[in-house]
């Protein structure tokens, strides 16, 4: 072990972690004792959902943190593929929630699917912990190893886990909540600190682990992580107050093949993972059958839920665009810090823990502010948000290729600016990520609810594998990452989304009047879902479509 007096910048910045994380943990013990049904104005099932997230995003981005260098470093992946592979597997994250969703919504229920993939996600966390052949510089002979089978696999469960973990936790969270509750925005954004809480803690410990100590190490920790979330949510479970479980009681031979269904998915996504090329062809495939069926399942509806169904198919289509360019962090933009980016001695995996920082300091702020800005009629719409959010993204890349001033590899890029960048990614995410989620639960007819907020993901998983591609095209035709061929990439993207940025925003309006917020019925305040579904029986008595009803 080190001695105190001899630690660099990187062992101080873990060892504030460690203390913050059981920080955390005491503020949870404290909120898991009250007696009172709500803590701090919101329901205690939200703090539940907030402490298990936060434990599965401690272990998934500390894994995150640490794969585009265990890639490059240990596998010995050039950076081109290992950019690709990054893409790959982060856009199969947020395609499962498809799957994950489709079976709650109609047969497991939110909280059976969210149990199933916590045990699946701590499983991959933990054979991640596996390592193969070391001290082997050959790329070829390395590979040939049969412990990247277990690599694979262990990239595999974590893939099906989330599927069946991230769509599902969050549709709990606005079942707790009313339609029209306007502490909706404000708990997700919650939700969100929660989420951002662990991802900071995780990427710092599990990176500095992973790269200072070793790899299996980093990756161990991330699986104990996951475990801790799985007892948090199961001792939970009278917090939540019944939500989230099956929509009709389910027979037990039932459930074990929805389980079986799950266990098979890990067999095709360790297929798809090793051959990225056939990620793409399935992503324009099943998003063109996602599209039919949501434009399918509009058109049944009366003109106004209609409408709010093409207002969701809006804000979902800018899924891509924004992801894409905001996942570099953990791609190209991590691989550029490793290699060009005056870092103290910093490891370079901790850097990843800056927007997560920043989410847990300004979503507060941003929470506050919509609803000081709600109270006087001038908040935004989530439209308009979203267009903010690629304003602020594709600036992001701007400054720093300002800040990096030229492709001259010598020349050190000040940490400066990496900081600057990750700012204005955050508060571009903090104008669209927890908006989003709030819009999707809010606007979704009930019968759909997990697989809108799965079609959510699944344009998130687009923008991820187009993330890919562009940190494939960052290290050109010799696959190793070129400084100069980077910084034109950057510049050409932020250029772009800027110019996408104006068009949404002139639409903004015109989108707002799609969703029909004014007219969104609610008959159980307390529930958002258990209102729709007791307007529907109403509806249907009275002889008109719960979507026409208004109270």
């Amino acid at each position: 072990m080190k001695d105190i007096a001899s630690w660099n910048e990187g062992d101080w910045i873990a060892a504030i972690a460690a203390i913050a994380l059981f920080a955390v943990l005491a503020i949870g013990g404290v909120i898991a004792s009250r007696r009172s049904e709500e803590f701090v104005g919101h329901p205690r099932g939200l703090f539940v959902l907030f402490y298990a997230e936060m434990w599965e995003r401690f272990s998934y981005y500390g894994m995150r943190a640490l794969l585009i260098l265990y890639l490059t470093k240990f596998w010995l992946f050039n950076d081109g593929d290992a950019a690709l592979v990054y893409g790959g597997y982060t856009s199969l994250v947020y395609i499962t929630p498809v799957l994950g969703g489709y079976l709650a919504d109609r047969w497991l229920g939110q909280r059976k699917a969210v149990l199933f993939g916590g045990v699946i996600l701590a499983l991959g966390h933990l054979f991640m912990a596996w390592e193969g052949m070391q001290g082997v510089t050959d790329p070829a002979v390395k590979q040939s190893d049969p412990a990247i089978n277990i690599f694979w696999l262990a990239l595999s469960l974590i893939i099906v886990g989330s599927g069946f973990l991230k769509a599902n936790i969050s549709v709990i969270v606005g079942q707790l909540y009313g339609m029209r509750d306007v502490r909706r925005d404000g708990a997700y954004t919650i939700f969100y600190m929660g989420i951002n809480v662990g991802a900071a803690l995780g990427t710092i410990l599990v990176g500095y682990l992973g790269e200072t100590i070793g790899w299996s190490w980093g990756f161990g920790l991330a699986g104990i992580g996951m475990v801790l979330g799985l007892v948090i949510f199961v001792t939970g479970k009278p917090a939540l107050r019944g939500q989230g479980e099956p929509p009709v009681p389910l027979a037990k031979n039932k459930e074990a093949i929805l389980y079986a269904t799950g266990v098979a998915a890990v067999g095709v996504i360790w297929f798809l993972i090793q051959f990225v090329d056939v990620i793409q062809s399935l992503l324009i495939v099943s998003g063109l059958a996602m599209l039919a069926y949501t434009l399918y399942e509009a058109f049944k509806l009366p003109k106004e839920p209609r409408e709010r169904m093409f207002a969701m198919l809006f804000l979902i289509a800018l899924n891509p665009v924004f992801w894409g360019l905001f996942e570099q962090a953990g791609g190209s933009l991590s691989l550029f810090t490793d290699k060009y980016v005056d870092r103290g001695g910093v490891p370079t995996s901790l850097f990843q823990s800056i927007n997560p920082i920043y989410i847990v300091i300004f979503a507060p702020l941003f929470a506050g502010f919509w609803q000081f800005l709600a109270k006087r009629g001038l908040e935004p719409s989530a439209p308009a948000k979203f267009g903010f959010a690629l304003v602020q993204v594709g600036l992001g890349f701007l400054v720093f290729v300002w800040g990096a001033g030229t492709g001259d590899p010598a020349v050190m890029t000040s940490v400066v600016f990496v900081f600057l960048i990750y700012l204005l990614h955050t508060t571009g995410e903090l104008c669209l990520s927890p908006v989003g989620l709030s819009a999707m639960t809010r606007l979704a007819p009930l019968h759909l609810g997990s697989f809108i907020m799965g079609a959510w993901f699944y344009m998130t998983a687009v923008g991820n594998f187009v993330a890919g591609r562009i940190g494939e095209a960052t290290g050109g035709e010799t696959g190793e990452m070129s400084k100069a061929l980077t910084l034109e990439i950057y510049s050409k993207i932020g250029w772009i989304t800027i110019g996408v940025a104006v068009v949404v925003l002139l639409v903004s309006p015109i989108v707002k009047r799609w969703m029909h917020l004014d007219t969104l019925g609610d008959s159980n305040p307390t529930n958002d879902l258990a209102g729709q579904r007791e307007m529907g029986i109403e509806a249907q008595e009275a002889g008109m479509h719960p979507a026409t009803r208004t109270d």
